[in-house]
């Protein structure tokens, strides 16, 4: 049974204007508390200190990625070009997907997972199928195996791979959202595209989903813009340094807590988390305010660089950086740590090398990824790949780009002599001076 809403609730979005809901099931998930949650968890984690108005949520996210999708099932529907009408589950499925994407993202969520080794998709098909959650007990109501349907969507088994392509692939509902909505909310021009020629062009062919010839530069301009935002914000050094220094005050508090070290304050939210006892409740009870909260008063602990690191994040006193080449480099790294330990600073918590990577465009090679690339249907029904068509992005295709930079404390002025303060000025610009 279908149930539609007596009255569609229409939201007001600044990327797709409004969002439109009428069926009782997406409204319903909406209101529950693991949705809810979405609401204390950024988008984009730390990029808030690089590009200030960057406060958005992970769940305007989703229900942006969901209006997409609503949008997309919608353009084709008189003729039922996806073979997926409102009237029927599969519909449901997808929208319900589309929402819950995202439902197990945590705080800080990527660097978070680096140190406590915990899978946000995980925590998704967890939060949909444990009958003790709001959001499983609402999708249990269309019928016993729904909640599962829904999950496969997510670890991308589920039969219809139309939809799984939708939400999961180059070209999708998550990726066209979060690329428009990262965009502006950083004030950036990178990431926009013209969004509504590509639904207008995306159309089932078989079991997948491809472009129509018409629309292919439209595409190109998605995934130039992927690229670029990736290059300028979502790699932003500024941002990364934060990362690293969030990534270490996690590292320091669980090596602490495991060494048996006495917190002023009680830590009864992260005891699961250090001690690898982590239970679906445990996972859902953490936001970006617990975390700050815990930063906020680790300034007040005795041991100095939790205190030091915390105080750092909270006051935007980040490290500097500078570019670093592991097959170059390796002494200029030895000789910054020994320096900095000179001078009192833990190396281990104080120099870092941080990498970004990521493949602007990947093609299909059979053994070596699951990526489906993105392919463009021509006049007479044969199908191309979309860097055989277009030389922009054949420029860009299967290239990892790799950044590697090295962060340090610049501000040591406290700890170091005069003479050590020399050193390490001399031995940075020096490599400085080799990388130009």
């Amino acid at each position: 049974m279908i149930n539609k809403l007596k009255d569609e609730k229409v939201i007001k979005d600044p990327i797709h204007r409004y969002i439109h809901v009428q069926d009782t099931l997406i409204w319903s998930l909406i209101q529950t508390k693991e949705m809810q949650r979405l609401r204390r968890v950024k988008q984009l984690g730390m990029t808030n200190l690089t590009f200030p108005t960057a406060e958005h949520s992970r769940f305007t996210h989703s229900l942006g990625v969901y209006e997409i999708m609503r949008r997309i099932l919608g353009i084709r529907e008189n003729t039922n070009g996806w073979a997926i009408t409102k009237d029927t589950e599969e519909y449901l499925v997808a929208l319900s997907a589309a929402l819950l994407h995202d439902v197990g993202h945590g705080p800080f969520s990527h660097t978070f997972e680096a140190v406590f080794d915990t899978d946000h998709e995980e925590y998704t098909k967890k939060i949909i199928l444990d009958p003790h959650t709001e959001v499983n007990q609402i999708l249990s109501k269309i019928n016993a195996d729904f909640p599962m349907k829904v999950a496969k969507v997510i670890d991308k088994s589920y039969e219809n791979q139309v939809i799984v392509n939708l939400i999961s692939s180059q070209i999708d509902a998550d990726r066209m959202d979060y690329l428009l909505r990262d965009a502006y909310f950083t004030g950036v021009s990178y990431g926009t595209f013209d969004i509504e020629r590509i639904l207008r062009v995306m159309m089932p062919f078989g079991n997948t989903v491809v472009i129509e010839e018409k629309g292919m530069h439209a595409v190109e301009d998605h995934v130039m813009s992927r690229y670029q935002m990736y290059m300028q914000v979502y790699f932003h050094p500024v941002t990364r340094s934060a990362e690293v220094i969030v990534n270490q005050i996690f590292r320091r508090a669980k090596a602490l807590y495991l060494k048996g070290y006495q917190f002023k304050h009680e830590l009864f939210l992260l005891i699961p988390f250090f001690e690898r006892t982590v239970s679906l409740a445990d996972y859902l009870k953490l936001d970006d305010d617990v975390m700050r909260y815990h930063f906020l008063i680790w300034q007040e602990e005795e041991d100095s660089i939790l205190r030091d690191l915390c105080s750092r994040y909270m006051n935007r006193k980040l490290f500097k950086y500078c570019d670093y080449d592991p097959d170059t480099d390796s002494v200029f790294y030895e000789k910054l740590r020994q320096l900095y330990q000179e001078v009192g600073y833990n190396p281990e918590y104080y120099i870092q090398i941080h990498s970004s990577s990521d493949l602007p465009y990947d093609l299909y090679r059979p053994g070596k990824n699951q990526r489906l690339p993105i392919t463009i249907k021509q006049k007479d029904n044969t199908l191309m790949e979309l860097s055989e068509c277009s030389p922009i992005v054949k420029a860009i295709s299967g290239k990892t780009k790799t950044d590697i930079k090295i962060f340090y404390p610049e501000d040591i002025e406290t700890k170091a002599t005069e003479k050590q303060m020399i050193a390490i000025k001399k031995l940075i610009s020096a490599h400085k001076r080799s990388k130009l």
